[in-house]
């Protein structure tokens, strides 16, 4: 079952969230959905999922509209939200039979334990939900969207709270779910993304900057990267005398990332320059375009063009 996005466009008083943005995913595949905070993302998941209503556009789930009938669109859906409603008063499985029951589930006892199991639960499953750990809580919202089987998964920040080790057997979850469902997630963790999509949609400031395979991005955003990081803080002004300089972002601390046609000739320069100008180099290295570098350099509003 496919996601379709028409010119989908969402506004809060003045403020445009989401901008005319456009793209699909299909049946199989796991598509990573990526933007900085307040790019949009959630609001976008939030119309996908029936929560919010588009001021323009629409969005198909399969052969059905959103708008035209959101409860039958919603059995389809598993959601897990950002921000994880849970009943904390409640046990584990309480609360999971209690989700199975609003979605008329059948044999709701081996339904329950099979999700348990799914995700990890079985160690915490007789606890509170209260009582558990931030990460086991974000655990009882996966399995919560998992329950009903449902065509299409949405996960919002899936592994918010969970440790090195819980973000590996999630992953392996999402990447299992992702055989035989359409899955579309938000994360920060890159290295995530990277790990199971093979395709990302990145979207800033309510608008698409890219949808694409994570090897055609990277054929795309393909040349090389200095990164250099200096003990003082340097005018961007410095960078003006650099030849074979196509982009620079300032990436952190007294941190810069040049891209270029020829990265090793950009660096005799760098050393040149600093030679020149009494500027200490902390550390000096040449890179090819990781997701890290291609997000910053496609959403950070420091960016500058040569």
């Amino acid at each position: 079952m496919s996601i379709r996005l028409h010119s989908l466009t969402k506004r809060f008083g003045t403020q445009t969230a989401v901008n005319r943005i456009s793209f699909e995913v299909n049946r199989g595949e796991i598509v990573g959905f990526l933007g900085p905070n307040g790019a949009g993302k959630s609001t976008t998941l939030k119309m996908i999922t029936g929560y919010l209503s588009p001021d323009v556009g629409h969005i198909e789930v399969g052969s059905i509209d959103v708008a035209d009938d959101p409860l039958s669109i919603r059995k389809k859906i598993g959601y897990l939200p950002e921000l994880n409603p849970l009943y904390y008063d409640l046990y584990v499985r309480e609360y999971l039979q209690f989700i199975a029951e609003a979605h008329d589930i059948k044999k709701i006892n081996a339904r329950i334990e099979e999700v348990i199991e799914i995700v990890g639960l079985t160690k915490e499953a007789h606890k509170r939900i209260g009582a558990l750990s931030k990460g086991y809580k974000q655990r009882v919202g996966l399995a919560a969207a998992l329950l009903h089987d449902p065509e299409v998964l949405i996960l919002d920040e899936p592994t918010t709270g969970l440790d090195p080790n819980q973000i590996q057997e999630i992953r392996e979850v999402i990447r299992q779910q992702g055989k035989n469902k359409t899955v579309l997630f938000s994360s920060h963790i890159l290295s995530e993304v990277e790990a199971i999509c093979q395709r990302v949609i990145i979207i800033h400031q309510g608008n698409l900057v890219a949808n694409d395979t994570l090897e055609n991005i990277r054929k795309g955003q393909g040349h090389p990267v200095v990164t250099v990081q200096f003990r003082e803080d340097v005018s961007p002004e410095k960078w003006k005398s650099l030849s074979g300089l196509i982009h620079f972002t300032r990436s952190g601390t007294n941190e810069w990332q040049f891209e270029t046609n020829n990265a090793d000739a950009l660096q005799k320069q760098i050393l040149q320059l600093a030679l020149q100008e009494g500027l200490n180099i902390v550390s000096l290295q040449i890179e090819n375009r990781r997701l890290e570098s291609i997000f910053r350099s496609l959403t950070s509003a420091d960016s500058r063009t040569t």
